[in-house]
């Protein structure tokens, strides 16, 4: 019981933070479809996708006026 307690504490903030980073890829602009679909596969890998996104593609995005249209 405590291994599915402590797995499940781990569990939600990795969630959370690929949920943020899902959605800060789509309100933002990448130049084109191709770069911004690539920058959404990668911040939804499970653990490590948000992590890679954090790094290499925060910055590379700027705030889109229409936020959610790829």
């Amino acid at each position: 019981m405590e291994t599915i307690v402590v797995f499940v504490g781990i569990s939600i903030p990795f969630f959370l933070v690929t949920i943020w980073a899902i959605v800060d890829v789509a309100m933002k602009d990448f130049g084109t479809i191709k770069k911004k679909a690539l920058w959404g596969l990668t911040a939804s890998i499970p653990f490590i996708g948000f992590i890679i996104y954090l790094i290499f593609g925060f910055r590379k995005g700027k705030k889109s006026k229409t936020p959610g249209i790829l």
